[in-house]
């Protein structure tokens, strides 16, 4: 969340690497599927929350190129 804020903030987005993000994102949406797949809410939220706020970076990334 502090990373997201300060590119929104800054409206740069050069310290965010590309490939280390979608990576990233890549992983919390397989542990959100896992957390479905377990019905586990504590999982599913916190990797809900997290690919969210991912999502927002990523996009915050390309619009900030």
């Amino acid at each position: 969340m502090p990373q997201m804020f300060k590119t929104w903030q800054t409206k740069s987005a050069k310290d965010v690497s590309l490939v280390t993000l979608v990576t990233f994102i890549t992983g919390i949406f397989l542990w959100l599927i896992y957390g479905i797949y377990l019905q586990s809410l504590p999982i599913i939220l916190a990797n809900g929350v997290t690919l969210v706020f991912n999502f927002i970076l990523l996009w915050l990334k390309i619009k900030y190129r």
